[in-house]
């Protein structure tokens, strides 16, 4: 392991803890080694008065990185995962994927035990699609609003009673030490979560194997085959993160489960399936899943969205 490593990161506060989770863990292992972060700012960070959707979701979180990744002005990137690509620049890749933390959806409030206590009218903030369309199929008689911004941002404004209550990342709030504002967490059979929620990635260049390995010991496979899993739905589907799909593997013992689902915005259409398989088909298991959401309908209900945000896939 060389004696100075550079990871490229997003500034917000999240970003940072955890890739100065990535980075203790580094110098726990290797105490010969100190990591520098390099703050970047990227085009998501940059533009907060727009909907993602309205902008494209592929990549608003991660370019930048990735150039500074390719020129050799760092030398390893901490991702969250569900803001990565399927498809990545040529000569970088995911090399390790650690332990995932929690997948699940967080309802957070001050006055209300759970979504189902909301009154009638309630307002709830996300600025999600996926999480949109599950609400409005849930609980159609809420006023969804949208609500951007770090973590910090949005619990404060739930604190000011704008919101009645707002969905978060579970696992956000557990990195960030904010875990008790978690009123409760929702059920994937509640809430289909975003492909590769809670799990991180560390992308590396291609020839960089000597770094690749000196990581490994972060890396954790049975997280892997899952994120695998989601990924290869998510490819199937040529979708970026700001689409209203989700989904959510599981592993058991040599067999992989995966829950698949494609929602139109306004919830009236949710199309939803799962399937198992061994560990040597996760990639295979992700295809078919999409093709079958597809067939059933998910095409149209796609079109229809990126026809409304005027960013066709790419």
């Amino acid at each position: 392991m060389r004696t100075v490593l550079r990871i490229g990161t997003r500034a917000s506060l999240l970003a940072v803890t955890q890739s100065t989770w990535v980075k203790n863990q580094i110098e726990t292992t290797h105490p010969q080694t100190r990591v520098e972060l390099v703050k970047i700012t990227t085009k998501g960070d940059r533009i907060l008065d727009v909907p993602l959707a309205k902008v494209g979701g592929k990549g608003l979180f991660v370019k930048e990185i990735e150039d500074a990744l390719l020129a050799g002005d760092v030398d390893l990137a901490v991702h969250s995962m569900k803001d990565v690509p399927t498809e990545l620049p040529d000569g970088l890749h995911i090399g390790i994927i650690p332990l995932r933390e929690t997948a699940q959806d967080a309802f957070v409030s001050v006055k209300y035990a759970s979504l189902a206590a909301l009154p009638q009218g309630a307002t709830i903030g996300t600025s999600s699609l996926r999480r949109k369309s599950q609400l409005a199929a849930l609980r159609p008689d809420l006023n969804i609003t949208d609500l951007r911004g770090n973590i910090d941002t949005r619990l404060r404004k739930l604190d000011e009673g704008i919101f009645d209550a707002i969905i978060l990342a579970g696992a956000g709030l557990n990195r960030l030490g904010q875990g008790a504002r978690i009123t409760a967490l929702l059920t994937p059979e509640q809430m289909l979560p975003a492909i590769s929620q809670g799990a991180l990635g560390i992308e590396l260049r291609r020839d960089d194997t000597d770094l690749l390995a000196g990581l490994q010991f972060l890396h954790h496979p049975q997280t892997a085959i899952a994120v695998a899993a989601e990924r290869a739905f998510l490819l199937r589907l040529e979708g970026g993160c700001q689409v209203p799909i989700g989904a959510h593997a599981t592993l058991l013992g040599a067999t992989v489960t995966l829950t698949g689902l494609i929602a139109s915005v306004d919830g009236h259409q949710l199309i939803k399936d799962t399937t198992t398989g061994p560990v040597e088909q996760t990639d295979q298991l992700g295809t078919t899943l999409a093709e079958t959401l597809l067939a059933r309908g998910g095409k149209a209900l796609l079109d229809a969205v990126y026809a409304d945000n005027a960013s066709g896939i790419k």
